[in-house]
């Protein structure tokens, strides 16, 4: 389908530019009201249909949440908050508590000024594109306000994060603890400072916390998941046996080991695939991205595992994985996908996986992974004002080149962001030299075509 406000990972952008206004988020609310009251999604529901909004700690999530709750009530669907709630917890609620759907207000991993909003269905998976369709569809008419004995009323769940909390330890084996352990968990200021540590804390891991002291302004500020030199540091000085960097809505994880030596999404989807594998309770293969590094794909050919890219965003990660009957899958920016444990990505939960094979092993993160070894890959993102055509000629001579020079030994991916205003340059090959060149060579014809 055409999108003209879906992305890849909901609706995301500047607060105050469209579409990250409160006039239209209230008329979202509306649209995504109206679609979710007509279909029920199989659920039995007396009265009004029921929506759960979660949000992760931007101070302009006050201002969303009170646009976004008048749209859905404008359209008689009740609302229930939970305030600062990771996205899989909003997930994980929704379907639970048996509502038609979730609404996260997040912009992940991106600075403080952007914002979102992304939805899931009853069942707490991401939206089918039809459903995004009739959504914007419905966007287009005037909004005609439901009479007042039929408006949606709100209530808020005052035990939301102990619920969620529960449920993370949940996919923990019950006769296994972390007791002995000691964990830096990095919450980026985001969504999860309220709950991450008490996840680990509650297994017996002696848990030092950082980044979980949210001002509204100071998400992912050099810190969590997309900027591990905090992590790394507090690592070596505390020294822990590992740490766990989440983003700024819980649903990434990078980790690192007690030299403060960082592990991706790719090595860690690695490492649950390899301890399932041996457990014999690897269901098919994994699915990764187009940006998954070639040597994971190696590294699992090896081992016997079926490997299979999807384009890049967890939603299609997610497509594949139902298509093939797989269970686990993920990009090496953390997103990792364990569907035996949960529908949608978790950053708490895939960290207790990745911990409880090294546990099972008895090694370390560096023994688990020393046959993985990953290809140099040079990643330039471009900002661009407005779309760039990728086929225009300077840049197609420029990819072209960079395949001819790199043959059989690298790949080249070329794309433009489904979040942010950015064209993403992406080489790979065993030479980090070339692939640096190459990526520089493709990023100076991506800037001439856009200028």
């Amino acid at each position: 389908m055409i999108r003209h406000y879906f992305g890849t990972d909901g609706i995301r952008g500047r607060v105050g530019e469209a579409p990250i206004t409160p006039d239209f988020v209230m008329r979202l609310g509306y649209a995504a009201g109206k679609v979710l009251a007509s279909d029920r999604s199989g659920f039995a529901t007396a009265g009004n249909p029921t929506v759960l909004i979660g949000k992760d700690t931007r101070v302009s999530g006050y201002l969303l949440e009170a646009a976004l709750q008048a749209g859905l009530c404008a359209a008689g669907v009740n609302v229930r908050l939970v305030g600062p709630m990771p996205t899989p917890g909003v997930a994980y609620l929704t379907r639970a508590l048996r509502l038609q759907a979730g609404v996260v207000i997040s912009a992940s991993h991106n600075p403080f000024e952007d914002n979102g909003i992304k939805f899931f269905s009853a069942t707490g998976e991401k939206l089918e594109d039809a459903t995004e369709a009739a959504i914007e569809e419905q966007l287009s008419r005037p909004m005609q306000t439901m009479q007042s004995r039929d408006l949606g009323r709100v209530k808020r769940i005052e035990d939301a994060s102990a619920r969620y909390i529960e449920f993370c330890k949940s996919t923990f084996p019950f006769d296994m603890d972390l007791r002995g352990l000691r964990l830096v968990v990095d919450c980026a200021h985001g969504a999860t400072y309220h709950v991450a540590p008490s996840v680990y804390h509650e297994l017996g891991a002696d848990v030092i916390a950082i980044g979980d002291q949210p001002d509204g302004t100071n998400i992912n500020f050099e810190c969590g998941a997309t900027h591990t030199d905090a992590l790394r540091a507090a690592v070596r000085r505390h020294r822990a046996d590992f740490g766990i960097a989440l983003d700024g809505d819980g649903d990434r994880l990078m980790m690192a080991d007690p030299d403060g030596v960082i592990y991706n999404g790719d090595q860690l989807i690695y490492v649950i695939a390899k301890h399932r594998q041996q457990m014999g309770k690897l269901k098919g293969g994994v699915v990764g991205t187009l940006m998954s590094n070639l040597g994971m794909a190696h590294a699992l050919e090896r081992l016997g595992i079926p490997f299979e890219r999807a384009n890049v965003g967890d939603r299609y990660v997610l497509e594949l994985l139902a298509e093939r009957g797989w269970q686990l899958g993920g990009e090496a920016s953390g997103h990792i996908l364990c569907l035996e444990k949960h529908t949608t990505g978790d950053g708490i939960i895939a960290a207790l996986q990745v911990l409880r094979a090294l546990r099972e092993s008895s090694a370390t993160l560096a023994e688990y992974t020393a046959d993985l070894q990953l290809y140099p890959q040079t990643l330039l993102n471009i900002p661009v004002l407005d779309k760039v055509d990728l086929q225009h000629v300077l840049i197609q001579q420029s990819v072209r080149a960079a395949e001819s020079a790199l043959g059989s030994t690298g790949r080249v991916i070329l794309r433009a962001s489904g979040t942010e205003p950015l064209v993403r340059v992406m080489v790979e090959c065993a030479n980090a030299m070339a692939a640096k060149n190459e990526a520089e060579r493709i990023a100076g014809a991506v800037k001439l075509a856009a200028a």
